[in-house]
């Protein structure tokens, strides 16, 4: 399965990484840093569908997206279009993105950005501060209950926001065990990378009022943002639809036309 080989090469990620700079030394790179531009605010916005813009140069299933990938330029387009936040993906064999990728767009944008990427370790939370993120996914497929609260306890201490993946009603059980205020509900299946559209209909009535609810993946018309409005999420991640597009700020345009 690809996310078999996706967790594999992530795990030698996470050691390689540890070896350079050991978890106290990172601790200590970010003493006093704190994520600072409040994504939960930004993506639950009243009165309407705010989007979470993603910077995506490719995908396991669709290969490359966008050659002339300029995560900063990217991100500015997005951000005068009227994205709340952008989704900045970090993973770089599977994805082509890039840790360096979250601090460019965070020095040359003013809006939130989070963390893309396939947490498997607390450690990924705090390289997420250092390079300025505020916001990191955690996909409660890739942890247990434990693992779960543990980084998302982390991710509180540092002030950083997470959005809790969800692709299944037992998965959404979990997710509201642990208290997450933002989840994420992901019509794609990550063990095949196939759509499972009917899943967002089928959770966000399972789902207490309160909490923030994303819709992720497979978004890619006008009417499909209609829909989502329609059900009551709060804000949507859309990644293919814009990168794939020739001008993305016009996508934009299109898609939150009135």
């Amino acid at each position: 399965m690809i996310l078999d080989d996706i967790i594999l090469s992530k795990q030698q990620e996470v050691e390689a990484a540890k070896s350079h700079v050991p978890l106290e030394d990172l601790k200590i790179r970010i003493a006093g840093r704190l994520a600072e531009r409040g994504f939960r605010k930004a993506v639950s916005k009243p009165g309407q569908l705010n989007l979470v813009a993603e910077l995506k140069r490719k995908s396991p299933s669709k290969g490359m997206l966008r050659e002339r990938f300029d995560p900063i330029s990217l991100g500015q387009q997005l951000q005068e279009a009227g994205a709340a936040a952008l989704s900045v993906l970090t993973d770089e064999p599977f994805f082509g993105g890039h840790l360096e990728f979250l601090r460019d767009v965070h020095q040359f944008t003013d809006i939130p950005t989070l963390r893309k990427d396939f947490i498997i370790d607390p450690y990924q939370i705090y390289e997420a501060v250092y390079y300025r993120a505020d916001a990191v996914l955690l996909i409660v497929q890739l942890l247990d209950e434990d693992q779960l609260f543990e980084c998302m306890e982390i991710a509180e201490r540092l002030e950083l926001d997470a959005l809790v993946e969800v692709h299944s009603e037992s998965e959404l059980q979990i997710a509201l065990s642990v208290q997450a205020r933002i989840i994420g509900i992901n019509v794609r299946d990550l063990r095949n990378f196939t759509m499972q559209p009917d899943t967002v209909e089928r959770l966000v009535p399972k789902i207490p009022a309160g909490k923030i609810i994303v819709a992720e993946s497979g978004i890619q018309t006008r009417e499909d943002i209609q829909r989502l409005k329609t059900l009551g999420v709060h804000a949507v991640l859309i990644g293919e639809a814009l990168m794939t597009a020739p001008d993305p700020a016009a996508k934009v345009r299109e898609l939150f036309a009135p």
